[in-house]
């Protein structure tokens, strides 16, 4: 009996000390990855705060002997921040906005109402997007100079209105999760289909809405592409448009100026994601797209 005592106990021990180097090992492949990730941002900070010229010394240095804070208020002397950021501010949001309301009305009819080529048209809105971008590019804009709308917000701003083919997608998986029967005793009691909408899945659909929200704000804040295809007036310039003039002749190509206006850029981004952290994690795994 004694000899059986003591190997389950050695059996015991040996499981603990796998599962314990298994940990390790996931542990440390998980903190090397996270700090691949996180370097960039590291870098991008660390060289916010070196003196001029310092960010393109040889070897490099990851902490700066002295902390230069007035790279900060030196770049609101160089461009016009406020504005820049005030234009962001304005595109940013309208597009969330727009987003928000054309996708879920869009998924809301494909994931509740019942008609003919449903299925089917839900492919087509689906296959928009495998077109690139480049693709549609040209077209786009022509269409918009004709209009006269070039130099204006409206570019950035119209395209979301016309639901987006990866959100209408996202609300569509949530909204197939809400039970049907709410549908069914709101129309005994009368209800018409956009109050069902509006009064019963809306509010039912919060985290996949914020979730939708957070990824179109993410894009539209980080834009740069359209903003430099359709603004040519500086005034209206984004803020991710905006900062690159600290590369030419404004900044003069001071790396440390570059890399203070680039975190203050990305700030309202981090702020965002820790904010709605929770929303995030939660509208994710409850619209399926956690693989």
């Amino acid at each position: 009996m004694a000899t059986v005592s003591i190997g389950r106990r050695r059996r015991s021990w040996q499981r603990i000390v796998r599962r314990a180097i298994r940990q390790a090992f996931i542990y440390t492949l998980l903190s090397i990855l996270g700090m691949a990730i996180l370097l960039p941002f590291l870098w991008t900070l660390s060289s916010s705060l070196k003196p001029p010229g310092a960010g393109i010394k040889f070897p490099p240095e990851f902490i700066p002997r002295v902390f230069v804070w007035d790279n900060y208020p030196h770049v609101f002397r160089l461009i016009p921040f406020l504005t820049f950021f005030k234009n962001s501010v304005i595109v940013t949001s309208l597009a969330v906005i727009g987003e928000v309301l054309s996708a879920s009305l869009v998924a809301y009819s494909f994931a509740r109402l019942r008609f003919p080529g449903r299925d089917v048209l839900f492919v087509v809105v689906l296959a928009t997007m495998m077109i690139p971008y480049p693709v549609t590019m040209v077209p786009t804009f022509i269409m918009f100079k004709l209009l006269h709308l070039v130099n204006t917000f409206l570019p950035l701003v119209l395209p979301p209105y016309f639901g987006p083919a990866f959100s209408i997608f996202l609300l569509r998986q949530f909204f197939l999760t809400i039970n049907l029967e709410l549908d069914e005793a709101a129309k005994v009691d009368g209800a018409s289909e956009f109050l069902i909408y509006r009064r019963i899945i809306l509010p039912l659909s919060k985290p996949a809405l914020a979730t939708v929200a957070i990824f179109s704000f993410m894009y539209n804040w980080n834009d740069f592409l359209n903003p430099l295809i359709y603004l040519s007036d500086s005034n209206m310039y984004t803020l991710a448009l905006g900062v690159n003039y600290l590369r030419s002749f404004r900044g003069g190509g001071e790396l440390s100026l570059q890399m203070a206006a680039s975190v203050m850029f990305v700030a309202p981004c981090i702020l965002l994601f820790f904010l709605a952290q929770r929303f995030i994690v939660q509208g994710i795994v409850t619209t399926g797209l956690k693989g």
